[in-house]
């Protein structure tokens, strides 16, 4: 039996091993891309669905790809917005017991088994995470990138939480509680930003944008200069 267990372990790290190189083939040309969270449960009347339609498409026409969870809900309207405006349109499914089925509105699928692998697919290929109303899934993702950030273990993204009526309450929360007991410092409070204007997330996801190919123009400058100073180097010691 024990060895029985064994090998089901070892055949389950070639499955997760699978999950990611399948994410990094079918993600690695999807440009810039933004990820957009939020519940599978508010459907097409709510106004969080419609506001993300709305975020979705505006980020579309600017040529930003949309990422989302592939579910109903939230995930739904974001695909929907991307997909309607010609953009690209990626859903990350996964296999769940409840509410997890995928929407009609992706031109690029993606089956997940395991979170954690579906996780690293968000946050390796997205410039900014737009987080919509939503329950523990969508607080998982909003947390862990911000643990990252803070951490520094990922680049600096923009991290907008949108919905002020729902998400003013959790940032009051780290304010007055954590930010008070000393378990986050203030300035991790500046990592977020707090919306309800579509406009405004736009507008965070193109001024990042900016900095970013800013910093990637720079070091392609650097490492340009570096091999061209070691080869006077070397010109110079022949002499």
């Amino acid at each position: 039996m024990v060895e029985d267990l064994k090998g089901q372990e070892t055949w389950r790290l070639f499955r997760i091993l699978s999950e990611f190189i399948e994410g990094f083939d079918e993600m690695s040309d999807v440009g810039p891309a933004v990820s957009i969270f939020g519940s599978a449960r508010l459907g097409p009347s709510h106004k969080y669905y419609k506001k993300t339609v709305e975020i979705s498409s505006m980020l579309s026409k600017n040529g930003y790809s949309i990422i989302t969870g592939g579910g109903p809900g939230i995930m739904e309207a974001a695909n929907r917005g991307a997909i309607d405006n010609g953009g690209l349109s990626i859903g990350l499914n996964i296999a769940l017991p409840h509410e997890q089925h995928p929407n009609k509105y992706q031109n690029r699928s993606l089956s997940f088994r395991y979170f954690f692998a579906r996780k690293v697919m968000f946050v390796k290929y997205a410039i900014g995470y737009v987080i919509m109303p939503g329950g523990f899934g969508t607080l998982d993702e909003f947390f862990e990138a911000l643990t990252l950030i803070q951490t520094h273990k990922v680049y600096p993204l923009p991290l907008i939480l949108f919905g002020k009526e729902y998400w003013a309450p959790l940032v009051e929360f780290m304010k007055k509680s954590m930010v008070r007991y000393k378990t986050i410092s203030p300035e991790d409070i500046n990592l977020i930003e707090l919306t309800d204007d579509p406009k405004r997330v736009l507008e965070v996801i193109n001024q990042h944008m900016k900095r970013k190919m800013k910093f990637i123009e720079s070091s392609a400058k650097i490492r340009a200069v570096k091999p061209k100073k070691r080869a006077n180097n070397n010109r110079s010691g022949g002499k």
